[in-house]
């Protein structure tokens, strides 16, 4: 618990969010002895994808690095220049196109490589898998299998709910992220021959003065159950590679308790994890930026993602802040 407070101090820094906001999540942590199973499941994702590699013949060290916690993103490169590292190609752990999920990353790294000077290695970064066939086919298991505890007889007319973090609508409107979504969600739901499903978001943190993306899972669950009688819900957390607190606190425990309260039937799908397919739509994203003549998969009409961004991709403008409280 000693590490949440300089955690989420250093994940909110330079953002508009009240301190108030900060001390409540502080608390989900609480419920959770300040343990968050990201990290677990970061190494176990780790370790999957070194297989793999291992597997194909790929001969990549693997290294991990964080924006917000150990380990540093800037320790991580330091690590990789004194090892000889020369070259390096970045896996975000996000699937989809926004400030926070990729731009953001990319001005870490540089950041990152400034700090450790010329011995840094150039970093290069794998596009977005939001409709790769394997990053869907991965979903598909996990609805299929989130289905599977409806009854039978209710299965087809189940409302699905894809899950995302919400994020400001200012970043929004300058990203491709609701977009690709809604691309991703129906793709799954195509998969799977289902019908029925939403977008929603959950999470937000900012001021209330600011808009964000909705609708909040918990606000479109309660209206479902007002305007439609909702007896069953499927909740898959798309937007979201592995579990963590967000997942965890708003997801299993409010979302799950309003259903509690409801008497509606809350199945929370799984995140894609380790699941095989995921594991090896990374390799594959690898094996394309190191052989650019690879063939780029993809479903749906959208297209393959670019590899490099252009200079106005994912730009999150802001209001302009007084000198005293500027990052």
């Amino acid at each position: 618990m000693e590490d949440v407070m300089p955690f989420l101090e250093n994940v909110l820094r330079g953002k508009n969010v009240p301190r108030e906001r900060m001390l409540e999540v502080a608390e989900h942590y609480k419920q959770f002895d300040g343990i968050s199973p990201i990290n677990e499941q970061c190494r176990q994702l780790i370790a999957a994808v070194q297989t793999e590699c291992n597997r194909r013949g790929v001969n990549l060290p693997i290294y991990w690095g964080n924006r917000n916690w150990t380990p540093m993103l800037t320790d991580t490169l330091q690590t990789m220049a004194t090892d000889g590292r020369k070259r390096a190609i970045a896996f975000f752990t996000s699937m989809f196109s926004c400030y926070s999920g990729c731009r953001q990353y990319r001005e870490n790294i540089a950041a990152s490589q400034a700090a450790v000077g010329d011995a840094a290695p150039f970093i290069e970064k794998v596009r977005k898998g939001f409709n790769h066939p394997d990053f869907i086919a991965a979903q598909k298991d996990c609805l299929e299998q989130a289905l599977a505890k409806i009854p039978e007889d209710v299965r087809s007319t189940t409302k699905v709910l894809f899950c995302a973090h919400s994020i400001p609508k200012s970043m929004a409107d300058n990203s491709r992220y609701e977009e690709q979504l809604r691309e991703s969600a129906r793709l799954v739901c195509k998969a799977v021959k289902h019908g029925p499903w939403e977008l929603v978001f959950q999470s937000r943190s900012g001021p209330p003065q600011q808009p964000w993306l909705e609708p909040d899972v918990c606000d479109r669950i309660e209206q479902l159950h007002t305007e439609e009688d909702l007896k069953h819900v499927v909740v898959i957390p798309i937007g979201f590679i592995s579990d963590h607190m967000e997942v965890l606190f708003d997801l299993d425990h409010e979302a799950a308790d309003l259903c509690k309260e409801k008497g509606i039937h809350f199945v929370r799908a799984a995140t894609v994890g380790t699941h095989p397919a995921f594991v090896k739509m990374i390799v594959d994203l690898l094996e394309e930026r190191m052989a650019p003549e690879t063939e780029r998969p993809y479903v749906g009409t959208y297209g393959a993602s670019h590899d490099l961004c252009p200079g106005n991709c994912c730009l999150y403008p802001q209001p302009a802040r007084r000198p005293t409280t500027a990052s």
